[in-house]
């Protein structure tokens, strides 16, 4: 069983004296849903608008290679919200400040939340009531929103309300809807109503606030003016290569696959799945923007830290894959941007993990972190982007198999004992699995060793 325990994680006292006198009295906490990395401007997208995002990353630290545990939502949020590399065995980390006397509050979605299942109803989901003084759920009709209808595999386009597909059923992953609206009805808007609410009415008191927007995850549904600037037919599809898929193992090969799920026969489609993609990152950005402008109107911004990332990456038809868990760079590399008053902007290439939120908050508000937190403080990145604070970062796909992720390499290892192994330097969209491969025998012995200390420690 995995422990990773690291030694000295309680902050010594003399850290702790000096955390406690940084300006840093509140945390909002602002994540997305299957939002991957390079989808973002600041993360070098030349074609997605995310001009609130790309602000907040030029006055904070943005990290270019931040991992996620969990590769699927519940998994994920489970481990960042407890910096547990699997499980729960630690108080969460909204109970955490709210246990040193902080307003806690949670909007949208933490904590895994059905989309669209519980988003339709309004419910809590898997939310962990202890970590919130209060909780507000953010409803929305999703894929029943009036408008333009469309299921991309099935290649359907309608304006009827009938036979949407939507909570439970088969294709609901490949729906998108763009309507005649100002997007205030849409659960991502309502939940940046309700933080400028909660930043208002706490403003004078310590808070952690977390507001979680369910964009880009499918249904993907936004106000038409939101799709306007994405021509279908300027889409960029990722490049397929032949024989892509021969080196892949088995436990490899996600289930949602273009030649599995119906949409390698609209490759049209494929380009909308990316145009509705974007067009909802832009709507969530501007949700973003939304807050953090009334966190500087009110004079907030020079006493709160600001996170901003995502539970995990998602799959638009890189090699043929579509959605999530497995253990990819697409799906693993998640956006990460950390603002904090009294440090420079700038940018880490410096591996990260989301479990290593939890203890650098912690420490940037004075807090020891709990002696079952497992990720590491941030902090010394926060003072150096070019520190080095760990050498790997470990990421789980359910049932399938594990990656261990160091600056050059990616290697994964299967529960059938199969292997991947891609240098980073020279193949960063993972084309070519050099494990079997004679001439890296000696760094694939290397990685393994690496990723079986880090599971024992």
């Amino acid at each position: 069983m995995m422990k990773m325990r690291y030694p000295g994680i309680l902050l010594c006292l003399s850290c702790l004296a000096w955390a406690a006198a940084l300006p840093v009295k509140n945390v909002l906490f602002l994540i997305s849903d299957d939002l991957r990395a390079n989808a973002l401007g600041c993360y070098g997208d030349t074609i997605c608008k995310t001009p609130n995002i790309d602000k907040l990353a030029g006055e904070g630290l943005l990290f270019e290679r931040a991992y996620c545990q969990g590769t699927v939502c519940g998994p994920s949020r489970t481990s960042f919200m407890h910096s547990r590399y699997q499980g729960s065995a630690n108080i969460t980390l909204g109970q955490h400040f709210k246990d040193q006397g902080l307003y806690s509050a949670r909007v949208g979605k933490i904590f895994h939340m059905r989309v669209p299942g519980d988003i339709i109803a309004g419910t809590d989901g898997n939310d962990v009531e202890a970590c919130w003084t209060e909780r507000f759920n953010s409803p929305g009709k999703e894929a029943h929103t009036p408008g333009a209808y469309a299921c991309l595999n099935l290649n359907i386009f309608t304006d009827e309300l009938e036979g949407r597909q939507s909570t439970k059923m088969p294709h609901r992953m490949f729906v998108s809807v763009q309507y005649e609206g100002d997007g205030s009805d849409q659960p991502d808007h309502k939940t940046a109503s309700k933080t400028i609410e909660l930043l208002r009415e706490h403003r004078d008191q310590r808070f952690f606030i977390a507001a979680g927007f369910v964009r880009p995850h499918y249904p993907m549904v936004a106000p038409r003016s939101y799709f306007t600037p994405y021509r279908w037919k300027d889409m960029q599809l990722p490049e397929q290569v032949k024989g892509d898929l021969d080196d892949i193992p088995k436990l490899g090969l996600t289930n949602s696959r273009s030649g599995l799920n119906g949409i390698a026969e609209h490759p049209d489609n494929q380009q909308r799945m990316w145009a509705a993609y974007y067009a909802t990152i832009t709507f969530m950005d501007a949700q973003v923007g939304r807050i953090m402008t009334e966190l500087d109107r009110l004079g907030l911004r020079e006493s709160t830290a600001v996170v901003f990332t995502s539970d995990h990456g998602y799959h638009l038809g890189d090699h043929s894959f579509w959605q999530k868990n497995n253990v990819h760079e697409q799906v693993t590399r998640v956006p990460m941007i950390l603002s904090v008053p009294g440090f420079k902007p700038g940018r880490s290439a410096s591996i990260v993990e989301l479990v290593d939120l939890y203890p650098t908050l912690s420490e940037l508000a004075g807090f020891r972190a709990p002696v079952a937190v497992q990720g590491l403080s941030l902090l010394p990145l926060l003072k150096d982007p070019a520190a080095t604070v760990k050498t790997g970062a470990i990421s789980f796909a359910k049932g399938k198999g594990t990656s261990w992720r160091t600056r050059d390499w990616a290697y994964m290892r299967y529960k059938d004992g199969a292997e991947e192994l891609y240098d980073m330097r020279r193949d960063p969209g993972q084309i070519t699995n050099q494990a079997k491969n004679p001439e890296y025998r000696g760094t694939l012995k290397k990685l393994a060793a690496g990723l079986a200390a880090r599971l024992a420690n």
